[in-house]
């Protein structure tokens, strides 16, 4: 060998000193990579279909203005009931299950983090900048997202437009990336059957032929567990992290195991304990304001119509179990009465509204009002509900009235509801 051929050799074995676990090569880090190739894609389609729910072509979604990354709008559905409940359960739990996939996917290809020189040719460039805009991206979107969800909003910028157009940029490194690397990805799972890892004892484990491409390291240590206990490690990390997330959508006992619940894990033993999203002493809401005096009004027709809430009770009612879902992942399926919305609209004097926009009594925050869409209106089982679980609402919950519709997001079944407005158009 001569002197440079000893030289370049030498450093690449001081490069990679940090990095000699005989464990690292391509097909632990393609099995990582498959894993995420099934489930990343969910976890980002949910995302956008959660914005779409919030129903941007009202002006309602958080941000209003994405320029170019505009997605396609479409009328939510309301059947199933559960349909948003599953999909932010998705979005949400899938999310923190995988950490630990992503991390363990990261540490697989930290060498190449440290290559040097840091591109060779444009393709190598390319593959840089993705991988860049891939763990950058992904990262981003997992921080912000786990600190939303715990209330720690330490970022200093709105969540919701960081989350979204964060999303766009893992996004656009994820097609390049997998454009890219997928053809090594599948050369890595079939360089080493399953089965064959599966069997293998620490004892047993040896390192991956060496490669010029920064993963399996030139000076590799004796190993300290085998493929499949890394396996193993990594696939219990992501069951813990099911065991004590997924209960906030589940319900049922499973809630008692759920340690990252922000609203709690017990919902107490009244009809009216159950998560709330805003309080009423956070929202403003004062004794005066859903007192005696409280009126509904509702517009769109020839003159305005209002009912006290007295009147709403004397009405035909209507009872439908139906879930309130969350866009930070925990949801709640309670017992709801009240009167339907198809029934306001028609008294209000527009029997088929294209829209109805609700504003509440609360005057500060961001969700004191909300568009729902036609469907919405005429779905038989929308509600403005005064009573769930057969007991009137309490303060927290939306007393006097409050909407409940099937699918709609949380925050948009809208509490303290002063008026509805019925269009047309």
């Amino acid at each position: 060998m001569d002197d440079g051929k000893r030289r370049a050799q030498r450093s690449r074995v001081a490069r990679s000193a940090p990095f000699r676990s005989p464990l690292r090569g391509l097909w632990l880090t393609s099995a990582f990579g498959a894993v995420l190739l099934v489930t990343l894609p969910i976890v980002t389609i949910t995302g956008l279909l959660s914005y779409i729910a919030y129903g941007p072509q009202f002006g309602q979604a958080i941000p209003m203005d994405v320029g170019r990354l505009k997605l396609p709008t479409f009328d939510w559905p309301t059947d199933p009931s559960w349909l948003y409940r599953l999909n932010q359960g998705l979005h949400v739990g899938l999310g923190l299950v995988l950490i630990p996939v992503v991390l363990a996917k990261l540490w697989s290809v930290i060498p190449r983090l440290f290559a040097w020189p840091p591109a060779r040719s444009i393709a190598q460039l390319l593959e840089r900048i993705s991988l860049l805009m891939l763990v950058g991206g992904i990262l981003f979107e997992i921080i912000t997202g786990v600190l939303n969800i715990q209330y720690d909003y330490i970022f200093g910028f709105s969540f919701y437009t960081a989350h979204y157009f964060g999303a766009w940029v893992f996004i656009a490194g994820f097609v390049v990336h997998l454009a890219i690397k997928i053809p090594r990805m599948l050369t890595g799972l079939r360089s080493m059957p399953l089965r064959d890892v599966l069997r293998t004892k620490r004892v047993d484990t040896v390192p991956e032929r060496y490669q010029p491409d920064g993963l399996v390291s030139v000076d590799p240590s004796p190993p300290t567990i085998s493929r499949r206990g890394a396996l193993a490690l990594v696939g219990g990390g992501a069951l813990f992290m099911a065991v004590i997330t997924a209960g906030q959508t589940i319900g049922g006992i499973t809630r008692q195991t759920a340690l990252l619940l922000p609203r709690g894990r017990t919902r107490g033993s009244g009809p009216n304990d159950f998560q709330v999203n805003r309080t009423a002493g956070a929202a403003g809401i004062t004794a005066d304001a859903t007192g005696q005096r409280w009126r509904l009004t509702l517009t769109g027709g020839p003159a305005p119509v209002v009912f006290d809430r007295e009147t709403l009770a004397a009405m035909p009612q209507h009872t439908a179990r139906l879930p309130i879902a969350c866009v930070e992942g925990w949801s709640t399926t309670e017992t709801w009465t009240g009167v339907p919305l198809r029934e306001l609209a028609r008294l209000a004097g527009v029997p088929n509204p294209a829209s109805a926009f609700v504003r509440s009594v609360e005057r500060r925050g961001a969700f004191n009002r909300a568009t729902l869409q036609a469907n919405q209106v005429a779905h038989p089982d929308s509600l403005l509900a005064l009573r769930v679980n057969d007991a009137d609402l309490s303060s927290d919950h939306g007393f006097p009235a409050r909407i409940i519709v099937p699918a709609l997001p949380g925050v948009h079944n809208t509490k303290w509801v002063a008026s509805i407005d019925f269009r047309t158009a």
